[in-house]
């Protein structure tokens, strides 16, 4: 039986592209690894409780987790590239399930390093939006943007919506039930990645979504550590790829590393309580389906550059009064999260586009993995530095204003990303699924 036919015993009779089959099922194992992001949140307080850990020892295995999580990255890329995103993912989903289930049985500060941090930390590092950006660049010529945003709005509304129930889960159960629910779900996506995951459109007797005559993409046969690390030579000599990773890294320090992982405690600081804050983060995930969705859109029709200077900058002025918000409660911490919400990822689409515009279309996909690899290193080391500050100073306030300024400084580099001169057409008509 041939690879379009097994395809059509699964789903049935080809009725619209098969690409968004493959967006179907990324968009839900997505989903389905996306409640491993939330245990940090909400592991902190009862681990500190019932072993006496300090929030920086617990921010160190997150800091392990988030930073092998963005090094992965490139690898990622590459491993598609090689292997298919079959094998990768699936794979990559056992160690989450396996790192996930061990960590509810760990008793010491290093075994909960070693399963949350070491086992979990590789196989959600392809889990990351490098997966939404492999995707995209494979299976789409047209709608990229918007593939992207929906894909990625996905993995981070997931995150964070899943956030009160597992918080809810934590408090009724014990924290182990955590780790066992999300392992469960990280088993349950393996088999809609094995089944309905294929590697490029040619597989499957297609051309990507919306692509021309002649379009085709390149399978990848070279080593894929040799891919990621030639590919990093090859971006690092272009100045607008390392405004690109000092944004994400920024990007990092100021989601991942500071509110997804530390807000929780941060609102129990100010008398509220768990249930309560885990629901404000819901907010946050409701919300940025939207604002990522509508950053997809734009980043297909408005100069990328300029979206990021927006993102950053009003994201920065945010978090300069957060530390009020959380003091006053009531509407104006609403409205911090209903607009750090809208914020939350929508910098993904038009960073995937200018690492497409800025390195080249051959080159964009492992240029994002290394430029994702920043946003994971902002974020491993915010989730560490917020918990020290918040132990040495007795307050996250200087947290969210490191993170501010971060911000800011981040619009500003984002404005001075070089315009990328358009490529002729017939120069991107062939791009190697590795990259």
């Amino acid at each position: 039986m041939s690879d379009l036919e097994a395809q059509r015993s699964v789903v049935g009779p080809l009725r619209f592209h098969y690409a968004w089959i493959v967006f179907g099922a990324t968009f839900v194992i997505l989903l389905a690894a996306a409640g491993m992001r939330a245990v940090p949140g909400v592991l902190i307080d009862p681990l500190q409780a019932e072993f006496g850990w300090s929030r920086g020892d617990i921010g160190l295995a997150v800091s392990v987790n988030v930073l092998l999580f963005g090094l992965m990255g490139p690898f990622a890329a590459a491993l598609m590239g090689r292997y298919g995103l079959r094998l990768v993912i699936s794979v990559a989903l056992g160690f989450i399930a396996v790192g996930l289930g061990l960590s509810a049985l760990a008793t010491a500060r290093w075994q909960f390093v070693a399963c949350y941090g070491l086992l979990v930390g590789l196989g959600s590092g392809c889990m990351a939006s490098v997966l939404a950006a492999a995707v995209a660049n494979r299976w789409f010529y047209a709608r990229r943007g918007v593939v992207t945003g929906m894909l990625t709005a996905g993995t981070a509304s997931g995150q964070i919506i899943f956030l009160q129930f597992l918080t809810r889960l934590s408090d009724s159960q014990g924290w182990r039930w955590v780790s066992y629910a999300t392992a469960g779900g990280a088993a349950m996506a393996i088999p809609l990645a094995a089944l309905v995951l294929r590697d490029r459109p040619e597989d499957v007797g297609l051309r990507a979504y919306g692509a021309p005559e002649g379009y085709a993409t390149i399978e990848q046969t070279r080593n894929p550590i040799r891919v990621a690390f030639e590919g990093l030579r090859d971006v690092s000599k272009i100045g607008g790829f390392w405004l690109l990773f000092g944004g994400f890294l920024v990007c990092g320090i100021s989601t991942n590393g500071l509110i997804a992982t530390h807000f929780i405690p941060a609102a129990g600081d100010h008398e509220i309580h768990r249930a309560t804050a885990a629901g404000l983060l819901s907010m946050v995930g409701v919300f940025d389906i939207a604002g990522t969705l509508l950053s997809g859109w734009l980043s297909d029709r408005v100069d990328a550059r300029w979206l990021l200077v927006s993102y950053y900058g009003m994201r920065g002025i945010a978090l300069l009064f957060l530390h009020g918000a959380l003091q006053a409660g009531g509407l104006p911490l609403w409205v911090f999260m209903v607009f750090y919400g809208l914020d939350w990822v929508a910098t993904v689409p038009p960073t995937v586009r200018l690492c497409s515009d800025v390195c080249g279309p051959e080159r964009g996909t492992v240029a994002y993995g290394w430029v994702y690899a920043g946003h994971q290193i902002g974020a491993a080391i915010m989730a560490w530095l917020a918990g020290f500050l918040r132990d040495t100073t007795g307050s996250y306030q200087p947290a969210f204003i490191v993170a501010g300024i971060c911000c800011l400084a981040a619009a500003f580099g984002s404005a001075r990303i070089r315009r990328p001169t358009p490529q002729p057409a017939d120069e991107s008509m062939r791009v190697p699924v590795g990259v």
